[in-house]
């Protein structure tokens, strides 16, 4: 399937083939550590059990802490 996915750490717009099926299954193909993005679809943070559709148009944020 084709989806979008938007990674606003490095300002980067990808169209990709995804084999997967669910954000962790993405996440691990992107090679991205789920404890520093949270993951938006249509303005709505999803969870690493999320299904991922065709033509999903995904958001990674970096998570920022401090103090």
């Amino acid at each position: 399937m084709n989806i979008t996915v938007y990674n606003e750490r490095e300002k980067t717009t990808l169209q990709i083939e995804f084999n997967g099926k669910t954000v962790a299954d993405l996440l691990k193909e992107l090679k991205i550590n789920p404890e520093v993005f949270l993951v938006i679809r249509n303005n709505e943070v999803i969870i690493e059990d999320e299904i991922v559709n065709e033509n999903d148009i995904i958001e990674l944020l970096s998570v920022v802490s401090g103090g």
